[in-house]
Parts: structure tokens; sequence; C-alpha cells
């Protein structure tokens, strides 16, 4: 048994399966609607994937710390100049310095192309949630049943009629939706589809007082179509309100220009919503 080769080979299967599991990552849907949706990929949930991912990340950073360990000479000779002498910023480790660092700032200040491969996962994660469905709000997975009726203001009790002639059981009121998605092997959305009034589609409902999950991925156009408003009255009342906004625009984008929250923006309609 060679330990060097041991280490060296778990480290090369695990940066593999670690570059794997950040491509999964990378495309699923966000959390909300991951959990909300019951989205799995090969049979593994998001939670999954991201439990994989750290411990495949613990096991990486241990196994090169043992291939440092076992190659310590030959890093050492890579810092030393002409005339053998150890030097920690040869030209070679500069340029690597410079290089991660680039990356590491250019990624936080939004330079391209870095900026641009952040904005391309938001993209497909964006098309993911619209695929998936959003929840009616935040977590609504953990709210228990009694509250979560509340919440989309529906009746416990024609809920609870609704779900058992589904199948579906139900231990308590004050269960969660996802205890109670858990014990039938569904998801909470399956549920909520079961107790939700009428065709399950976001389009023509009363615009909620409080901002569903997504909204800042939505453009002012797509909130406009969900609850009925004009776009050019919306528009023109931003603009009466100091928040200049284009149809086109992302939540997100419109309260970025004007320096303020996406929730401020979505509330800002909300009050010119009549």
């Amino acid at each position: 048994m060679n330990m060097r080769k041991i280490t060296s080979l778990t480290a090369l299967i695990s940066f593999v399966l670690l570059m794997m599991t950040s491509i999964v990552l990378y495309i699923v849907p966000s959390g909300r609607v991951a959990y909300w949706a019951g989205y799995r990929l090969w049979g593994l949930s998001k939670v999954d994937w991201g439990s994989v991912h750290i411990n495949l990340g613990v096991l990486m950073l241990i196994a090169i710390i043992l291939h440092v360990y076992y190659n310590w000479k030959p890093m050492i000779s890579y810092m030393k100049n002409k005339s053998k002498e150890l030097k920690v910023f040869t030209p070679d480790f500069n340029i690597s310095l410079i290089l991660t660092l680039v990356v590491f700032f250019g990624t936080l200040a939004g330079i391209p192309p870095l900026s641009s491969i952040i904005h391309f996962g938001e993209a497909i994660t964006a098309k993911a949630n619209l695929r998936y469905g959003e929840p009616p709000y935040g977590h609504a997975e953990l709210s228990p049943l009694a509250d979560f009726a509340d919440k989309v203001k529906v009746d416990l009790e024609e809920s609870l009629a609704a779900l058992k002639a589904a199948g579906i059981v139900v231990a308590s009121p004050a269960s969660t939706m996802q205890e109670i998605a858990d014990a039938n092997e569904i998801s909470p959305q399956k549920i909520y589809q079961v107790i939700k009034p009428g065709p399950a589609s976001d389009a023509g409902v009363e615009m909620p007082e409080e901002a569903p999950g997504g909204t800042g991925n939505r453009t002012l156009n797509q909130i406009c179509g969900m609850y009925q408003l004009n776009p050019a009255v919306i528009v023109q009342g931003l603009t009466s309100q100091g928040i200049k906004a284009e149809p086109g625009q992302t939540m997100k984008a419109i309260a970025v220009a004007n320096s303020i929250d996406p929730h401020a923006v979505y509330a800002a309609i909300y009050t010119l919503k009549k």
C-alpha cells in the first residue's frame, strides 16, 4: 500500500466528483423552489447534493494537505530562484497569486467575464424556478397546515376534506406541509395543488401584500401580467415615487438601479395596484 499514490488518486477522484456536484448545484432551482416542489436529480434532493458537495470538499482538503506533505520538497523547489535560494514571491508564484486575486476581487466587483458566469447560472436557476413552480411565500413547506391555509386564504376544514378525498393522510393541522408531504411521499407543492381553489395558475390572482418567492427575478411586465396590472400605469406611478423602471427590467435590476431593496419596489407597486 503506497500512501503517496492513495493520496494523489483520492485528491483526483474527489476533485472530479466535486466538480460534478458543483455543476449540479449551479443549475438546480433555488432552495425555496427545490424544497417546495420536491426537486430531485438522479434520485437525490438539493439537500443531498449539498451534503455530498461539502463532504467531498472536506475529503479533497485532507487529500491536498497530505499531498503537500508527501510532495513538500518538490513544492519548495518551485519557490527557489536560479541560485537555488528560497524565495516565496517568485515570478511563477506572483502570477498564480495575481490570477487568484483577480478572480476573487473581480467576482465581488462584478467584472466580466466573471460576472457573466454568475448571471448565466442565475438565468438557468430562474428558468428552473419557473419550470418547477414558486411557493406562495418563502419556506412555505415549514408552515403548519393550519397556518398555511390561513396565509393562502383557503378554508382549513375544506382543505382537510379535500386532502382526505385525495388519499393524503394528515396527522394533525399542526403538522407542517413538509411533514405531511414526507408522510405521504409527495411534495408540499402537490398538497397545495389539492387544496388550492381554481386552476393552478398565477395569472389573474389577487396581488399579495408580501412579495412571493422569486419576485426579484421576475420582470415588471411579468409582475403586471400575474396581477392584471397596466405596465404603463405602473411605470408612471413608480416614476412619481422617484423610482425609475422599464417594463422589461427585473425587480432586482430596478432595485439596484435605484439603490433600494427589491421588496421596496414590490411594496411601491402594491400601493399602485388600484
